[in-house]
C-alpha cells in the first residue's frame, strides 16, 4: 500500500510537472518542496512495515476501546411528568444518569452526601439538558437517621416517584464504621438503599408503573456473605467487604422483586462496567508503585462515566425490559450473574437480616 502511494507522489513531484493556482497562474514546485516530498516518499518506502503495523495496531487499539465501552441505551422514551430519584448523583455516572434523565424531561432529584458538590452538579445539569426542574436533596447513606429524614422530605413533598436509582457507593475502603456502627462498604452500598428503598416503596408504588434500578458490580461473582461476621470484624477485608456489598445489592434486587410481583414496580440490578471516576479513590494508594505504572496504559480503555451511564438508563427507561424485574444487566442487556446471586434462600435471608439491622424488623 505504502509503495504505490510513494509511486504517486515520485510522479507529481518531478520539477516538470506543475500546479495550477486559483488564480490560474502555474508556478513550478521549490526545491524546498521537492526535497520534503522525496523525504517523504523515501520514509514511507523504508518504513512501511512500521508505518502498516502501527496502523493496524491503532485501529485494533480503538476497535478494543469501543468494545470495552459496551452497550448505548438507544430508547428516546420521554419522561415528562415522572419524578427520578438518584443517590450519589453529583458526579461519575450518577451524574451522566441525571443529565439524561433531564434531557427526557423528568422531574430530577439529586440525593447526595456533599450539598457544595450536588448544587453545582445540579447547575450544570440544567444548563445543559435546559430543564430547570433538577432539585437537590441531603442524603449520608452512611446515616440510618439522615435515609428516613429524606424518605420522609421525598414522601411529604414530591406527589410521584416514578424511578428510584440506587446508584451511590463506596469502594476499597479502610475499615471504617457508620454512624450506627456497621461496616463502612456494607453500610452504604447495601444498608443504606435496602432502607432508602423500603421508605419510599408506598410512593413507588402509587406511581405504577414504576422502575427501582440497583448499581451493583461485577465484584459480585468473587463474593460471598458473610452471614456469621456480617460487618468482617473478625478479619477484615477492603476487597472482600467491597464483593460482598456488591452480592447484597444483587441478591436485595431478586428478593425485591419477588416480593414487588404484580405490584406495577420492576427492580433491576446491573453492572456499569469498569469507570473512570472517584469510586477507586480508595484503591489506588493500596497498590504498589509498579502495579500504578503497569495499570496507567489501561486506563485509556476503561469506559468514561457516560459510557459507564448507559446500563443503569436502560434500566431506568427502556420499554423492553417494562414486564422484566429481578434481573441483571451488563452492557444494555441481561446477563446471568454469579450463583451465588441465585440463591434465593440466601436472598431471603440477607434481607431478613437488614430489615432487623435498619430496623425494619
Amino acid at each position: 500500500m505504502f509503495q504505490t502511494v510513494a509511486k504517486t507522489t515520485e510522479v507529481n513531484s518531478e520539477p516538470e510537472s506543475y500546479c495550477e493556482n486559483p488564480n490560474g497562474e502555474d508556478h513550478a514546485p521549490t526545491s524546498g518542496q521537492i526535497v520534503f516530498l522525496k523525504t517523504i516518499r523515501h520514509f514511507a518506502e523504508t518504513h512501511a512495515t512500521i508505518l502498516t503495523a502501527t496502523f493496524v495496531a491503532g485501529a485494533g487499539i480503538m476497535a478494543l476501546r469501543k468494545w470495552l465501552a459496551g452497550g448505548v441505551c438507544w430508547s428516546k422514551v420521554r419522561l415528562d411528568g415522572k419524578t427520578v430519584l438518584i443517590t450519589g448523583a453529583n458526579t461519575g455516572i450518577g451524574k451522566e444518569t441525571a443529565l439524561d434523565m433531564a434531557k427526557r424531561g423528568a422531574r430530577v432529584i439529586l440525593a447526595c452526601r456533599d450539598m457544595t458538590r450536588a448544587r453545582i452538579a445540579a447547575d450544570e445539569i440544567r444548563q445543559r439538558s435546559g430543564n430547570g426542574n433538577v432539585v437537590v436533596k441531603k442524603l449520608d447513606l452512611a446515616s440510618l437517621q439522615s435515609v428516613r429524614d429524606l424518605a420522609k422530605d421525598v414522601q411529604a413533598n414530591e406527589d410521584r416517584l416514578d424511578i428510584l436509582i440506587n446508584n451511590a457507593g463506596i469502594m476499597m475502603c479502610p475499615k471504617w464504621k457508620t454512624e450506627d456502627g456497621f461496616e463502612m462498604q456494607f453500610g452504604v452500598n447495601h444498608l443504606g438503599h435496602f432502607l432508602l428503598t423500603n421508605c419510599l416503596l408506598d410512593l413507588l408504588k402509587k406511581s405504577t408503573p414504576s422502575r427501582i434500578v440497583i448499581v451493583s458490580s461485577l465484584a459480585h461473582e468473587k463474593g460471598s456473605i458473610h452471614f456469621d461476621d456480617i460487618n468482617l470484624d473478625k478479619d477484615y477485608s477492603r476487597h472482600d467487604s467491597y464483593r460482598q456489598s456488591k452480592l447484597a445489592n444483587v441478591l436485595f434486587c431478586r428478593e425485591l422483586a419477588s416480593r414487588l410481583q404484580d405490584t406495577g414496580v420492576t427492580v433491576y440490578s446491573l453492572h456499569p462496567g469498569v469507570i473512570r471516576t472517584e469510586l477507586g479513590r480508595h484503591l489506588l494508594p493500596t497498590l504498589a508503585l509498579w502495579q500504578r505504572v503497569i495499570l496507567k496504559p489501561f486506563l485509556f480503555l476503561i469506559k468514561s462515566p457516560s459510557a459507564g451511564a448507559q446500563t443503569s438508563i436502560y434500566c431506568a427507561v427502556d420499554e423492553s425490559q417494562a414486564n422484566s424485574s429481578g434481573l441483571y444487566y451488563s452492557d444494555c442487556a441481561p446477563k446471568k450473574p454469579a450463583p451465588q446471586a441465585l440463591d434465593d434462600a440466601a436472598a431471603k435471608k440477607l434481607w431478613d437480616i437488614s430489615a432487623s439491622m435498619v430496623g425494619l424488623a
